[in-house]
């Protein structure tokens, strides 16, 4: 395989977890490390052997060189992180047990020195040369006018070099506060029309983008609107999954890929969680993975579906798998002792 160069664009965040199934009130110890939506996606992309690169802004201080210390340990390359400003965004996880779901908090975000960077502060003519792809998601597009420009001048610098231009629309309701939907359809539109590979499900086309349908069962809801959207903002590939939590606390997945106007689905996995924060990323980096090694659209979804379950095996929200991990899960029984 010819290893691919691969960019996201995004905030390092410093994740503050609570020990075991405490509640933050209960609690008098953190457990900090740091992540994103995109360290884990190139980071999963760089242990699949392509060059991963993060784009970012972190603070000149130890706490920024602490978080660069850590990117490089994932094999991200920090060529383009700019230094500069005081502070990072956190959120504080809480493990959800049983009926009780995990909680995240997000603090300091407004604040972070990614989410005050000025217009002019990035070289995007030098960021997008030689790019394969870009990756976006929809919590860097929820922060500020000022990031969302930056989103959009960067997808169209790798556009113009023939780059691929990945959009995960990742919507968060605490993000975008009050009348959500209706504050951030315009920009999922604006981000799509940029888009060449969308991650999303026909929850997001009837929720963000406002799209009708008839149809009650989900299924039947994703087979009637995702190609609609496809057509509407003339996207290559659409993927997503479908997650169920079952009576004994186990969850079910499957994923999906519409490309070529034709559905491939993945087999529906069943497995225990760990910890599920950042599976949903290690789907992303499958996905982009199968598209820029040439995978056939049913490989690349089982792919992808097998490095999600895998990713709520592993402490953290940064996905640990290499490919061969991820081969191996999709061929062989799981549990034994390797040796």
């Amino acid at each position: 395989m010819m290893p691919k160069k691969i960019a996201a664009f995004g905030e390092v965040m410093m994740r503050l977890q609570v020990p075991g199934h405490e509640l933050l009130t209960q609690a008098d110890t953190l457990k900090y490390s740091f992540s994103g939506t995109g360290v884990n996606v190139v980071s999963a992309l760089a242990r699949f052997g392509h060059a991963g690169y993060l784009v970012t802004t972190l603070p000149a201080n130890p706490l920024g060189d602490a978080a660069v210390a850590h990117l490089r340990r994932l094999g991200v390359s920090t060529d383009f992180i700019r230094r500069d400003g005081k502070y990072v965004g956190l959120y504080f996880l809480e493990n959800g047990f049983g009926p009780r779901a995990s909680r995240v908090t997000y603090a300091n975000r407004l604040e972070s020195s990614f989410n005050t960077a000025p217009a002019g502060a990035y070289d995007w003519e030098a960021v997008a040369e030689g790019l394969d792809a870009v990756h976006f998601c929809g919590i860097t597009l929820a922060m500020n006018d000022a990031v969302r420009g930056h989103m959009a001048e960067l997808a169209r610098a790798v556009k113009r070099k023939g780059g691929l231009v990945v959009f995960d629309c990742n919507y968060r309701p605490s993000l975008w506060g009050e009348d959500g939907y209706a504050k951030a359809k315009p920009h999922y539109i604006a981000m799509l029309n940029l888009a060449d590979v969308a991650l999303m499900n026909e929850k997001d086309a009837m929720h963000i983008l406002g799209m009708m349908t008839d149809r009650s069962i989900r299924r039947e809801q994703l087979v009637e609107l995702i190609p609609a959207v496809a057509d509407s903002y003339e996207l290559a590939a659409i993927a997503g999954t479908h997650r169920a939590i079952l009576g004994d606390g186990t969850h079910a997945l499957q994923g999906f890929l519409y490309k070529d106007r034709q559905f491939s689905f993945s087999q529906t996995l069943t497995f225990p969680v760990y910890d599920r924060i950042g599976a949903g990323d290690a789907y992303a980096s499958g996905i982009v993975h199968g598209e820029l090694t040439g995978m056939q659209p049913g490989r690349t979804v089982e792919f992808a579906a097998a490095a999600a379950m895998l990713a709520h095996t592993v402490q953290g929200d940064t996905p640990m798998s290499s490919e061969a991990d991820i081969v191996r899960a999709l061929t062989e029984a799981a549990g034994d002792i390797e040796r």
